[in-house]
């Protein structure tokens, strides 16, 4: 459940279950009903069902039958909206999940996949990691989080010099009107990772473009030029685990050529043998 339904729904429910004891105890007190008469009593009214075969005779047990209708039926009520209040939110957040990751694969399939192969290339350290990225059709949960525990330890060290910035230029240029989209699509609003990454994308297409020229450039340009790649790198890299976690699980054909595609693996490639 969200947050903020299933303290409601705890609330309701603790509420509903102090009504049903108290009103048990009261009733077997005033009426000298059976405690599991009284139970059934109570829980036909709180319920609304009211099938009339018990009913209270004293004064004291029609005042706390009242007690109970006020209190009872508004907790019933209030904790079955929550129930599917939470059903539905689930279900609008999976809807909302599966958008949010087609939007991610049309982005890895546009841009994300040839970045990294192309970064990789420039990363003097992509051997540390490439071998932990090979990911197979054997991988389980616990492989995805072991990979995921070595990026973390993993710092990208690509220099820009080892890029051919132009053509990057280009490249990135080129993709500007669908970076756009991605980032001012709502869905991604509730992807924090990925809005960070495609910030981070744009910030570097950017430094790109208003450059005049993007050869022979002063060593301390190129540095800086090297920080915002790393950065886009090594959030690039962390998505694309997450992204190929998620096509194993969901969509086993989509992942077949995933891992086809593999830009950390020299030996991939999309021709099935």
């Amino acid at each position: 459940m969200p947050h903020g339904t299933g303290f409601r729904f705890r609330v309701y429910a603790a509420l509903l279950f102090i009504v049903i004891v108290c009103g048990t105890i009261g009733i077997m007190l005033a009426e000298g009903l059976h405690p599991f008469d009284a139970f059934y009593f109570v829980v036909v009214t709180v319920a609304t069902v009211g099938f009339g075969d018990v009913v209270p005779h004293t004064i004291p047990g029609k005042i706390l039958t009242l007690i109970v209708i006020v209190t009872g039926v508004v907790c019933f009520v209030a904790v079955a909206a929550n129930i599917v209040e939470s059903y539905i939110a689930r279900r609008e957040r999976i809807e909302r999940l599966r958008k949010i990751n087609m939007l991610v694969g049309v982005f890895f399939s546009e841009i994300g996949t040839i970045l990294l192969r192309t970064f990789s290339a420039a990363d003097r350290d992509c051997d540390r990691i490439c071998n932990v990225l090979i990911v197979s059709g054997t991988w389980t949960d616990q492989d995805f989080e072991k990979a995921g525990a070595a990026l973390a330890q993993y710092t990208p060290a690509l220099r820009s010099q080892n890029l051919d910035l132009p053509a990057l230029n280009r490249f990135l240029s080129e993709h500007k009107p669908l970076m756009l989209a991605l980032l001012e699509n709502p869905y991604l609003i509730e992807h924090d990772t990925f809005t960070e990454l495609m910030l981070a994308l744009f910030h570097a297409t950017e430094e790109l473009r208003v450059r005049e020229t993007l050869v022979d450039l002063p060593e301390t340009d190129y540095a800086h030029l090297s920080g915002d790649m790393n950065r886009v790198y090594g959030l690039l890299i962390r998505e694309w685990l997450v992204y190929m976690r998620h096509l194993k699980t969901h969509y086993p054909y989509l992942f077949s050529l995933a891992m086809r595609t593999n830009p950390f693996d020299a030996k991939a490639s999309p021709v099935v043998r």
